[in-house]
């Protein structure tokens, strides 16, 4: 499986853990992370990139940052780009519609999110999102089985 986690996933271990969901996502994260393999395989992006970069908490960029790695070369920009715009277009946020033509772009299984709004856009547009979109608890469970 290629597996896209958006840059909440990334950073939800990182969240204040005293609420119930909150721990059981990054639980969910961290076994997803823990599971790195041939069979288990996972898109790091420009997109997170630019995200992170953005992160007002220098401590919580750089913790991201080390499991990003380097940025990988962006090929057919112009694609992304145009991709991006007709999701926008669409109704999703501009880096909800960078990840998800991000994780379109790269071949990705899934894109694994924590956000209940992304979730809820992508099921509203149907078939119009060509990569599955499910909370990463869901995709925990089916993947760490």
């Amino acid at each position: 499986m290629l597996l896209y986690l958006d840059m909440c996933c990334l950073k939800r271990p990182l969240d204040d853990q005293s609420q119930p969901r909150v721990r059981l996502e990054s639980e969910a994260v961290l076994g997803l992370l823990a599971a790195e393999s041939a069979e288990l395989r996972f898109v790091r992006s420009q997109a997170l990139w630019l995200e992170n970069t953005q992160n007002p908490l220098p401590s919580r960029a750089a913790r991201v940052a080390r499991w990003l790695g380097n940025p990988l070369p962006l090929s057919n920009a112009g694609a992304l780009v145009a991709r991006t715009a007709g999701l926008i277009a669409a109704g999703f946020g501009n880096f909800d519609a960078l990840h998800i033509a991000s994780a379109e772009a790269a071949g990705a299984d899934c894109l694994a999110t924590c956000d209940d709004r992304l979730n809820a856009a992508a099921r509203r547009a149907g078939t119009d999102v060509r990569v599955r979109v499910a909370n990463v608890v869901d995709v925990a469970r089916e993947v760490l089985q």
